[in-house]
């Protein structure tokens, strides 16, 4: 069986969030013959299509490579402002470009949104799958992931709330599926 790569991309830059917690929960359980790994998004530049020159900035390539070898993308987001943190829209509109050699193109993917409030980042998991479609990605309709009131789940980084490790399971048992379906 060929391992399946996904690219893990998590919206919080700060390494002690419960955003890259949860992703690190679902890696943690993902199926077998899946490798996911987190990509950083700290080091890239702020997208300016000026920067579309014959040698764009070096880690506008090293980003773009990273999403086009992967067979899927797991977005995982906090939420600010009701939507997504500028890092990952950034980090979209670097993968997007340029024009007609989006990387993102045709990668199943699924999106996870936590948030220590009650909502679990509603506003930001509906404004991701609102830029989805536009770069053509099969984003997994069911299960949907608000991770709610995330920091009673934790101690430190273990996590000890039985009901979401079971969630995480079932939440990546079809992300898998999905990927197997969809991947090209």
């Amino acid at each position: 069986m060929t391992t399946k790569k996904i690219a893990v991309l998590v919206g919080s830059l700060r390494k002690e969030s419960f955003t890259r917690r949860v992703a690190n929960s679902l890696i943690a359980v993902a199926p077998d013959g899946f490798e996911l790994t987190i990509v950083e998004l700290r080091d890239l530049p702020l997208y300016n299509e000026d920067d579309e020159t014959a040698t764009p900035p070096p880690a506008f390539t090293v980003f773009r490579e990273a999403i086009q070898s992967a067979d899927g993308i797991l977005f995982c987001t906090p939420e600010y402002n009701r939507s997504v943190p500028g890092s990952l829209k950034n980090a979209i509109d670097v993968g997007s470009r340029p024009y007609g050699k989006a990387a993102f193109a045709d990668k199943p993917c699924a999106v996870v949104s936590v948030s220590p409030g009650a909502l679990g980042g509603f506003g930001a998991n509906h404004h991701l799958r609102q830029m989805l479609p536009f770069l053509n990605m099969p984003t997994m309709p069911a299960p949907e992931a608000y991770i709610g009131g995330v920091a009673s789940k934790y101690e430190g980084d273990r996590l000890v709330d039985d009901s979401a490790r079971a969630f995480f399971e079932k939440f990546m048992a079809a992300f898998g599926a999905w990927v197997t379906q969809h991947a090209r």
